[in-house]
C-alpha cells in the first residue's frame, strides 16, 4: 500500500487518481483494446504564463490611468507592457508576449493601430491622464530636460537632422523634451527636429502644457545650460516662474564682501549667500533672486581637478608635454605661462554653485531643494534610454517615430509608478517576477491550475503593488 495524499476538492482528487495511475503503470505499455480510448490517465500541460508579472505590470498600467485614457485599447496596452518586459521591436514584441503566456495581437493589427498612437490627440489624452494622476495644482513645480536620439542613417529628412549631440554622435538625430513632476513622473513628451537648439524647446512645451491643463502658473526647474538670458526673459514674459542653475563666471560681490569680513576663513558647509537681481531695462525690470551655496564635498572634488589641471599646465609650460586644451595655460605669442589669476579665481569659486529664481517670495531651502530634484527627470531619461531603449533605430517615418515615443512615454510612467511602489528597479522587478509561472494542467476530465510557490520577498512586492493601486 502506498499513500498518495489527501484530497479536499474534486480537482485534488482527480490529480491524486492520475498520479496513482501513473505510479501503478510506470514502465508498462498501454493496451489498445480497440474502442478508440487510451487506457490510463495522463497529466498534460495546457498553458503556462507569467501571471504574477503580467498582473503587476497591468496594475501599474491601471494605476497611472492608462486603462481609461486609452479606452481599453488592448493592443496599446500589450505594446507598452511588453516594452517593460523586454524592450525590442514591434514585431519581436509578439514573441515577448507569447513567451510570458499572453495571446499577442498579429503584426498586421499592430501596424494598423500605430498611426492612431502617433496622433497628437492620443498623446494629449495620455498626458491629461498623467496630469490628473500627478495631482497638478495652481502653482505646479515641473522639471524639464532634453535629450537626443540618433538614427543609423547618413541623410537627414527635415525631422531627423544632425545637430548638437550629448553623445557626440554625427548621425541625424531628433531632440526630445521631457516634462516631469517633482518626483520624476512624466507629464509630457515632445519631439523636435534634431538641429533645433535645446533652449528653443522649453517655452513651446510649457505654454502648451499650461493651456492644456488650464494652469494659471507653473514653476519650471531646469539646468543652467537650458536657458539663456533671452529665454529667461521670455519665460517671465509668458507668466512662467523658474528655478535655474546659475553660472558663476566671476567672483561675485557677496563672496568678496564675506572674504573681507572673514579673512583667511573657509566657508562652512552649506553656507548660502543671497543676491537680489534685476533683469532687463530699467523701465521693465524683472525682480529675481540668486542664491549661492557652498558645499565642502563639491569644493574637494573641484580642487582636486584644479590641482591636476595646474600640474598638467606646468608640464606643458616646461616643455615636458605638448600643449593641449588646458584653461590654465596662457599663450602670449610664442611664450607659455600658467594663468595664475585664473587659477586663483577657480580656487576661490571651488565649492560654490548658483541658483536663480523669479519666484516672488523664495527661500533658499525651497529653491535649492527644488533644483536638486532634477536628478529625477535625468533618471527618467536614463530609464527610457537604457531600460526601455527609447532610440527608435529601425523607424524612418515621422509617424512611426512619434508612435514609438508615445509607447515609450506610457511605459516610462508605468515603470516610475512601479519603482515608487515597490522600491526596486523595473529591471529587477521584471527579472524577479518573470521566473514564477502559472500552469494549467489537464488531469483526466479536470483542468487544474498550479503555480510556483512565492517566497516572502516576492509576496511583499506584489502586496505593495496591489495595495497602492
Amino acid at each position: 500500500m502506498d499513500h498518495i495524499g489527501s484530497a479536499h476538492t474534486p480537482e485534488d482528487l482527480e490529480v491524486l487518481k492520475t498520479i496513482a495511475q501513473q505510479r501503478m503503470t510506470a514502465g508498462q505499455d498501454e493496451l489498445d483494446l480497440g474502442d478508440g480510448r487510451p487506457r490510463g490517465r495522463a497529466l498534460t500541460i495546457q498553458a503556462s504564463r507569467s501571471e504574477h508579472l503580467w498582473e503587476a505590470l497591468a496594475g501599474g498600467y491601471r494605476a497611472v490611468g492608462l486603462e481609461g485614457t486609452c479606452a481599453g485599447d488592448e493592443v496599446f496596452k500589450q505594446l507598452v507592457l511588453a516594452r517593460l518586459v523586454e524592450p525590442t521591436s514591434k514585431l519581436d514584441s509578439i514573441r515577448v508576449l507569447d513567451e510570458i503566456g499572453i495571446t499577442p495581437p498579429s503584426y498586421p493589427t499592430i501596424k494598423r493601430r500605430l498611426p492612431a498612437y502617433a496622433a497628437g490627440e492620443w498623446r494629449r489624452r495620455i498626458a491629461g491622464g498623467f496630469a490628473q494622476h500627478a495631482g497638478l495644482g495652481p502653482a505646479t513645480l515641473v522639471l524639464y530636460d532634453v535629450t537626443t536620439l540618433y538614427f543609423e542613417t547618413d541623410e537627414g529628412d527635415g525631422f531627423r537632422e544632425s545637430g548638437f549631440s550629448k553623445e557626440r554622435r554625427l548621425e541625424p538625430q531628433i531632440t526630445v523634451g521631457l516634462l516631469a513632476d517633482a518626483t520624476g513622473f512624466p507629464l509630457m513628451v515632445n519631439a523636435f527636429e534634431g538641429n533645433r537648439a535645446e533652449t528653443r524647446t522649453m517655452i513651446p512645451v510649457l505654454t502648451q502644457f499650461m493651456a492644456a491643463h488650464r494652469l494659471p502658473e507653473v514653476t519650471v526647474v531646469a539646468d543652467a545650460g537650458m536657458l539663456s538670458d533671452s529665454n529667461l526673459k521670455a519665460l517671465a514674459g509668458a507668466g512662467l516662474r523658474f528655478i535655474v542653475g546659475q553660472r558663476i563666471p566671476q567672483v561675485f560681490y557677496q563672496l568678496e564682501q564675506w572674504q573681507k569680513t572673514h579673512p583667511g576663513e573657509q566657508p562652512t558647509d552649506g553656507m548660502v549667500l543671497t543676491q537680489p537681481w534685476a533683469r532687463g531695462p530699467l523701465e521693465a525690470q524683472q525682480a529675481e533672486t540668486i542664491y549661492y551655496q557652498y558645499r565642502a564635498d563639491r569644493a574637494r572634488r573641484s580642487l582636486r581637478g584644479i590641482d591636476e589641471q595646474v600640474r598638467k599646465a606646468a608640464d606643458a609650460v616646461a616643455g615636458r608635454t605638448a600643449v593641449k586644451r588646458n584653461r590654465f595655460v596662457r599663450l602670449d605669442g610664442g611664450k607659455k605661462s600658467i594663468n595664475l589669476e585664473l587659477e586663483a579665481k577657480a580656487r576661490t569659486l571651488a565649492g560654490w554653485k548658483g541658483y536663480i529664481t523669479n519666484l516672488p517670495d523664495p527661500t533658499a531651502e525651497m529653491v535649492i531643494g527644488a533644483y536638486h530634484q532634477l536628478w529625477q527627470v535625468e533618471k527618467s531619461f536614463r530609464m527610457s534610454k537604457s531600460d526601455l531603449r527609447a532610440r527608435p533605430i529601425y523607424h524612418h517615418k515621422r509617424d512611426s517615430i512619434e508612435a514609438h515615443l508615445t509607447i515609450v512615454f506610457a511605459a516610462l510612467a508605468v515603470a516610475r509608478w512601479l519603482e515608487t511602489s515597490t522600491g526596486v528597479s523595473i529591471k529587477q522587478l521584471v527579472k524577479t517576477l518573470r521566473r514564477y509561472r502559472t500552469i494549467d494542467i489537464q488531469a483526466g476530465d479536470q483542468t487544474v491550475t498550479a503555480e510556483d510557490p512565492l517566497p516572502d520577498n516576492v509576496t511583499q512586492l506584489l502586496d505593495r503593488i496591489h495595495q497602492r493601486r
